[in-house]
């Protein structure tokens, strides 16, 4: 059965998980957006003025016990959607930062900031990313087969289409241009190497959109299933409805079981409630995602009472070389 993995205790709001191994604690931690589903404001102000939640498991993914808030992200604005990466011997958060606490989705500018740690608790700001537009959102970053790294992200003045950047050092950022078409719009894009392909997921409100690469950078849509997985409620009543804004954590291959991905969504099982609290909540579930015949296969249903990251890379990089 498909039962949530973490509620958030303080608002039961999280969603847009990032999932990490913090080598100093030898722990997974979850670092999610933390909406405040009982603010009683106009409109969506409830899903800004959030911060970023850190749940964290010592036991291979089995349970999850909340830590807190991250720190040294700043408290003024709404934080949204961590992508966080190890690289160079510290963690780098690449964060979406929306002015102040707007009431409506696109009233606010919207930026992508770079923040890093030797921790995950602890953050120090870097910098703005060079924008394209004033409503940039959702980054992915990934190491890729040609020594480069790519990061991804939903530009809003672009018909929620997603983009992409490439820097050798993750420094100098170049903007390539657009990634995947905005039709469908989406959101939330998630990149990584599985089966011998890179794979894009996105949040199309209607289930997660698939695209798959041999260079990460021609991206083309999944052919079953109308390029859709989680489109489906699964078996338990807490993952009624579609998956959205997704994180994958690659599982090597080992005795008696082939390569896969563990993915984290989150839901809105009680979208319907008549209480609007309640109707706000958001689980994390987790899926395992394999490849068959080059396809993108997510089983909804599996065993999450049991360490299912063990053997799970610690996410030094997220990197598919040698797949082109």
């Amino acid at each position: 059965m498909s039962a949530p993995i973490f509620r958030d205790p303080v608002y039961d709001g999280a969603t847009d998980p990032a999932v990490i191994r913090n080598d100093r604690t030898r722990e997974w931690w979850m670092l999610y957006t933390q909406r405040r589903t009982t603010d009683p404001g106009d409109g969506v102000r409830w899903i800004h003025g959030t911060s970023i939640g850190i749940a964290t498991s010592s036991d291979e993914g089995a349970t999850w016990h909340y830590l807190g808030i991250a720190e040294g992200l700043g408290g003024a604005d709404t934080l949204w959607a961590p992508e966080v990466i190890a690289a160079g011997g510290r963690y780098r958060m690449y964060l979406t930062v929306v002015d102040g606490v707007p009431d409506s989705w696109t009233s606010a500018d919207a930026h992508i900031v770079e923040f890093v740690s030797d921790d995950l608790l602890n953050w120090a700001r870097v910098g703005e990313l060079d924008p394209v537009s004033d409503r940039v959102i959702d980054a992915a970053v990934a190491l890729c087969g040609d020594g480069n790294w790519r990061l991804w992200y939903k530009n809003e003045r672009d018909g929620s289409s997603t983009w992409s950047a490439v820097s050798a050092d993750l420094t100098d950022w170049q903007v390539e241009g657009p990634a995947v078409p905005a039709l469908p719009p989406h959101e939330g894009p998630n990149v990584f190497p599985l089966g011998g392909w890179y794979w894009m997921v996105t949040d199309e409100w209607r289930g997660l959109g698939v695209h798959r690469s041999r260079d990460a950078r021609d991206w083309q849509r999944q052919e079953v299933n109308g390029g859709l997985i989680l489109d489906t409620p699964g078996g338990h009543a807490e993952d009624r409805g579609f998956g959205h804004h997704a994180d994958a954590v690659v599982v090597p291959a080992s005795a008696g079981r082939v390569e896969s991905a563990i993915l984290f969504y989150f839901t809105h099982p009680r979208r319907d409630d008549s209480d609007a609290i309640v109707a706000r909540s958001s689980p994390i579930h987790a899926a395992r995602l394999t490849v068959h015949q080059g396809q993108l296969i997510a089983e909804r249903d599996i065993a999450t009472t049991q360490g299912f990251l063990g053997g799970a890379a610690a996410g030094a990089t997220t990197s598919a070389e040698g797949t082109t």
